[in-house]
């Protein structure tokens, strides 16, 4: 999947994943990707609900070696 910007998160708790995810998306055109790596769990349900509500478009999440990944299509 052709990314925009990655925004590295691994290791900081909730809400700051949120919010360097909110000045990143802003940092992107509409239409564009941006992927998202976080460690905290909570993020799962977080994110998906922010892009929902911001009118974005949770394009995928996978996990590997504890490492979540999102890939969010600015709206």
């Amino acid at each position: 999947m052709k990314t925009t910007k990655l925004l590295d998160a691994k290791g900081l708790a909730c809400p700051i994943p949120i919010v360097k995810t909110r000045k990143a998306i802003a940092e992107i055109e509409a239409g564009e990707v941006l992927e998202i790596h976080v460690t905290d769990k909570g993020a799962k349900n977080d994110l998906a609900a922010w892009a929902k509500s911001g009118g974005h478009e949770l394009l995928n999440y996978t996990e590997e070696d504890n490492v979540l990944k999102f890939w969010i299509k600015k709206g």
